[in-house]
């Protein structure tokens, strides 16, 4: 027993460590950045501390707590400026002074941006008077676990409508595949059988499990088969990343709600006054 205790504080005293050593962080998307730049990256987000209030780190608070908005939008600040060629110095200068504003430096709902979403699934009315758009990824467990959330939003919320955006993280080495599948199925109209299913099984995703998920849910084999592979579809997949980048899309998932970038909690009570004024 003495040895199991040993043990496992050892096991906590590591896991404690880690965000001090960890390369990749919970919905941080160094994809874009030199070896140098996510060096420095990596360095500032392991001595800024968080503004959200939680005595942390921005990369402790990335590992600790993944659902903080305010961390994640510290890092696509730090990702953004350097890959604008600013100079670590001036983004760490720049990120500390946003930081000494506290949680209120980051609003809930940022400045709207244009989103285009031509063509794309969307769950709700079509002529809904709300808007959110989300950015995601079939492996990340962060999406699955807003994919049920969103549903009881839109339950919630019946003149909302709830658009998917394709993001596939490079950490993740099945979410292209899930991408292009989800693609392939909404070809024939079952883009969120699809989609629900995958985010279900996001651990078990592969290609011998979405073929068999796909004929489960009465797909035409032989044309989804072809069109997974389709280079339209990925295309697709690489314009929709280009978007997210551009609008500010570090990890996954990022929501925007009428084009404001939302950085809180995915919760329908939080949810319900956000929505209720962008009714208005």
């Amino acid at each position: 027993m003495r040895l199991a205790l040993v043990l496992a504080s050892f096991a906590l005293s590591l896991l404690g460590q880690d965000w001090q050593t960890a390369t990749t962080l919970s919905g941080v998307d160094f994809a874009g950045l030199t070896p140098a730049q996510k060096t420095a990256a990596l360095k500032i987000l392991r001595e800024q501390g968080c503004s959200c209030g939680c005595d942390m780190k921005v990369a402790e608070c990335r590992v600790k707590d993944p659902a903080c908005g305010v961390s994640r939008g510290m890092a696509s600040t730090v990702i953004k400026g350097l890959k604008a060629g600013k100079s670590p110095a001036e983004v760490a200068g720049a990120l500390a002074e946003e930081a000494k504003k506290g949680p209120a430096a980051r609003p809930l709902l940022e400045d709207p941006i244009s989103i285009s979403i031509n063509g794309d699934p969307f769950r709700g009315p079509a002529n809904a008077k709300v808007t959110i758009v989300e950015f995601s990824d079939f492996q990340c467990p962060y999406c699955a676990t807003a994919a049920g959330k969103m549903q009881a939003v839109l339950a919630a919320n019946p003149n909302v409508k709830l658009v998917f955006k394709q993001f596939p993280l490079d950490i993740h080495d099945q979410a292209r595949l899930a991408a292009q599948a989800s693609l392939a199925a909404n070809a024939q109209g079952k883009f969120w059988q699809m989609h629900d299913k995958m985010f279900a099984n996001f651990r078990r995703l592969s290609r011998e499990n979405i073929m068999t998920w796909a004929k489960e849910a009465g797909l035409d084999m032989a044309k989804f088969t072809q069109d997974i592979e389709n280079p339209a579809y990925k295309k697709i997949i690489t314009r929709e990343l280009n978007e997210g980048t551009n609008a500010g899309v570090a990890g996954t998932p990022t929501f925007f709600i009428n084009g404001k970038k939302y950085n809180g909690a995915l919760e329908a009570d939080t949810l319900k006054p956000i929505l209720a004024a962008e009714m208005k």
